[in-house]
């Protein structure tokens, strides 16, 4: 008898390879990638390289004032000196405010006769130290940047330059530093001519708008507001010091943010202020003294210090704070307080001047949602 071709064994294999190959297809599960992950930055999630993907991060570690000393009187080795801090400084980006020059100019900015006047200055071989204890970025823009003239600008430059360091603050300077594939850019400002003037809006709103363009992310400082134990609340107006017109911080960072920065951070009244959410994006009104070599007083909350770490999306969105707090031995010199002074003191800071809007720190050291 003559099969039909339904019964030929050749008709069902290949009737069976398509139906496998056509099960294949629609039960064919999701590739699953996993984006790799540094200490230095939060896990990122398993992402469906089908259908989406994970936008990259930066993280930031960023502290106040630094003042190595001021010759004649400094530590005896800078790197032994810092090297207690450099558990606390390892983000990819590691950002401070360098309050005085690297130089061996002697011509200062002071008179023989003058009062209330200080000129500070360092080795140009202390970038070094700086640089092994992890700074990558260190600001100019103070009042302290021009102590020893245009010698003590361009030796601080250029110890700086060769030490590996990004500099961030003379006029017109921008800093980018890159974290992986990232751009960040440090654009920073004073109340003074001879620095990124804050005063000056236009020209500052300009700058901020240049760092936009040279860098997906753009983190404005500020060195402002008047000094002192007194200055820890943020007045809402210009604030000055001894006579001189020391900006509204309040009314900058808020510009600034408006302007096209993602985070901004500050210094210069040598004591602690508080933290505010602005449109998303976090202010820290000043990080207070980091290292202060016998230059500045370390009394009452005065000696109140921090590392502030950030982590941003490469859009500028946060994603994660922490601060850490430390106090400031007599010699200038942080320590880590596990009791968190020095957060509790900024929180009730942030309550009291900005209420709602206040960025408040956990007691595990994290920054609350906002």
């Amino acid at each position: 008898m003559t099969s039909t071709p339904w019964r030929s064994p050749r008709i069902w294999l290949v009737v069976l390879v398509v139906a496998g190959v056509l099960l294949w297809r629609v039960d064919r599960p999701t590739t699953i990638v996993k984006v790799p992950t540094t200490s230095t930055s939060p896990p990122t999630s398993t992402i469906a390289a089908t259908t989406t993907t994970t936008m990259p991060t930066v993280t930031i570690d960023a502290v106040g004032d630094t003042e190595l000393g001021n010759t004649p009187t400094l530590p005896a080795n800078p790197y032994t000196y810092l090297a207690p801090l450099a558990p606390f400084l390892r983000a990819p980006i590691v950002f401070g405010n360098l309050e005085g020059t690297m130089t061996s100019a002697t011509t200062s900015k002071c008179q023989s006769h003058a009062t209330f006047c200080y000129a500070f200055k360092v080795p140009p071989s202390y970038a070094l130290a700086y640089h092994r204890v992890g700074f990558n970025v260190l600001n100019s823009a103070n009042n302290h940047s021009n102590d020893f003239g245009a010698a003590g600008v361009a030796s601080t430059s250029l110890a700086l330059r060769e030490a590996g360091i990004v500099q961030a603050g003379l006029p017109g300077e921008i800093g980018v530093v890159r974290d992986g594939a990232i751009r960040v850019a440090f654009v920073d400002f004073a109340p003074y001519y001879d620095t990124n003037d804050m005063l000056n809006q236009p020209v500052a709103a300009a700058l901020i708008a240049r760092a936009k363009r040279e860098a997906a992310i753009v983190v404005v400082y500020m060195h402002a507001g008047a000094e002192g134990s007194s200055a820890a609340h943020v007045t809402r107006r210009t604030e000055y010091f001894l006579g001189e017109n020391r900006g509204n911080p309040y009314q900058f960072a808020h510009a600034a943010i408006r302007d096209g920065g993602d985070l901004v951070i500050a210094s210069g009244p040598h004591v602690l202020r508080g933290l505010e959410w602005y449109r998303g994006h976090l202010i820290d009104y000043s990080l207070g003294d980091f290292v202060n070599y016998y230059d500045f007083a370390t009394v009452g909350t005065l000696r109140y210090s921090a590392v502030l770490r950030v982590t941003l999306r490469a859009n500028g969105d946060f994603v994660a704070g922490h601060f850490t707090s430390f106090t400031l031995t007599p010699s200038g010199l942080p320590q880590f307080d596990p009791t968190g002074a020095a957060a509790t003191f900024v929180n009730q800071l942030s309550r009291d001047d900005f209420g709602s809007a206040a960025a408040l720190i956990g007691a595990n050291g994290v920054i609350g949602p906002r």
